[in-house]
């Protein structure tokens, strides 16, 4: 059993290092850009006159740098090469996404906008997978050079997590010997709205509420007169370009249904996997910068005359977020690992507990991170001159999106009461009447000694 990462890996690490240093950090520092990273950040990135949205000059920085990143061939890294990538495993991506996030704030890699030098692109891959050939040939070029930017729309006002009961819905009607649908309903969170070309909107098109067949996903232009932005959504981690927005008889013909009629759910969570082990390894990096900053700052600074440092109160909490951390990592890697030798299905029926675990407890020992290093660095923690504030709001929300935490849990509760997954079978075969409650043992009629072994 090999811990160790692949020299062509690290060797990569040192290839990033070398373009950021080359051509990331020169754009960071030139014309002032740096105030989008340091403590005029906030201020920096919001237009706060127009309804919160991103600034033009810091939308327009991070494509520069995603340009500069396409050129030299880092940008899809992780995309097939068919689309001029280098097929980058999730082990590979897991690791790249913690290195850089562990960097801290910079240009190199911003989650409040899901903006990095080596990006996911889930787009791309989703057209791939469920797009028509016309479909496939716009947006995936689309989206790649930038004329095609799509949006997703599944959330409603009354409805999150159980996306069954959507109220959105699709009517089928012909229009100049045309066959399409005439759509009507809200979503909310439809995040990058403000540029977006089209909107990947689900409505219900048949069945009963409650049924996840039924479904249909359309590629909805957003120029219709029937698309309308009614709010932009203020949240705790600005600028916002998460509206409310509405869809009052948008006809759209059939070719721009996304995916199969009526199964329009798989769409949804068609790269759900590999984007939640991605992002728990960017968590991850987050939670570490917060560690290892707090363990500086705590050895520098001399209260009293010693170390900070010397003091149990700082040194313990620092040390259990430390060996959280450890175990995660292992976790992750683990775990991405297994996803690279199987397919997709498999992931959903094998793995996807463990994708869940990841999730979850990395957006949570963020949030403890960032809370941790505001702590130990007192009053300047708690101000914007130093990253931690920044980094907690951003993590707080992968809470709640990304598939809420309670939602995670119940999927990892799923899979460990045989409900779903590898257990499922074991249960299933399992003889209640042979249960010795006394001795607290259970023994299956396949002659296990126990359910759930790891061997």
């Amino acid at each position: 059993m090999d811990f160790g990462l692949p020299q062509d890996l690290l060797d990569y690490l040192k290839e990033l290092d070398a373009f950021i240093e080359a051509e990331i950090k020169p754009l960071e520092d030139a014309d002032d850009n740096v105030r989008f990273f340091d403590h005029r950040r906030e201020y920096a990135r919001t237009d706060f006159e127009n309804d919160g949205l991103p600034r033009h000059e810091w939308e327009e920085l991070m494509r520069e740098a995603k340009r500069r990143a396409d050129k030299a061939g880092h940008l899809r890294f992780a995309m097939d090469p068919k689309f001029g990538g280098k097929g980058g495993s999730n082990l590979w991506m897991c690791v790249i996404r913690e290195y850089l996030a562990a960097k801290g704030l910079g240009l190199h890699n911003d989650l409040q906008t899901e903006h990095s030098i080596v990006a996911n692109n889930p787009f791309a891959k989703m057209f791939d997978d469920f797009g028509s050939d016309e479909q496939k040939e716009e947006f995936i070029n689309g989206t790649l050079n930038g004329t095609r930017r799509v949006t997703f729309g599944l959330t409603e006002p009354y409805h999150g997590s159980d996306a069954t009961h959507m109220e959105t819905r699709g009517v089928p009607e012909v229009r100049n010997g045309v066959a399409g649908y005439v759509i009507n309903g809200e979503k909310m969170w439809t995040t990058g709205m403000h540029v977006a070309t089209h909107c990947a909107l689900f409505a219900r098109t048949t069945g009963e509420d409650g049924a996840a067949r039924g479904i249909t996903c359309f590629l909805v232009p957003t120029d219709d007169e029937g698309v309308k932005v009614e709010e932009y959504l203020w949240t705790f981690n600005m600028p916002t370009d998460h509206p409310r927005v509405s869809f009052k008889d948008v006809w759209v013909p059939e070719t721009t249904i996304f995916g199969e009629k009526e199964n329009g759910l798989p769409v949804a969570q068609a790269f759900v996997h590999e984007n939640r082990i991605r992002q728990a390894a960017s968590s991850l990096g987050a939670a570490t910068y917060c560690i290892e900053e707090s363990i500086r700052y705590a050895r520098q600074r001399k209260p009293f005359g010693e170390d900070l440092a010397k003091n149990q109160a700082i040194q313990f909490p620092l040390v259990e977020l430390a060996t959280q951390a450890e175990m995660l990592r292992l976790l992750i890697r683990k775990t991405a690992w297994e996803m690279d030798q199987m397919s997709h299905p498999e992931v959903e029926k094998r793995l996807s507990d463990k994708v869940s675990m990841c999730n979850y407890w990395g957006n949570r020992l963020c949030c403890e991170a960032a809370d941790r290093a505001m702590q130990v660095h007192g009053g300047i923690g708690y101000s914007r001159h130093k990253a931690f504030e920044h980094i907690y709001r951003h993590h707080r929300r992968y809470r709640i999106t990304e598939g809420a935490e309670e939602i995670q849990i119940r999927k990892v509760a799923a899979f460990l009461f045989g409900y779903l997954g590898p257990r499922r079978q074991e249960f299933k075969e399992l003889d209640w009447s042979d249960v010795d409650y006394r001795n607290s043992q259970i023994r299956p009629r396949s002659g296990k000694q126990a359910l759930g072994s790891v061997f």
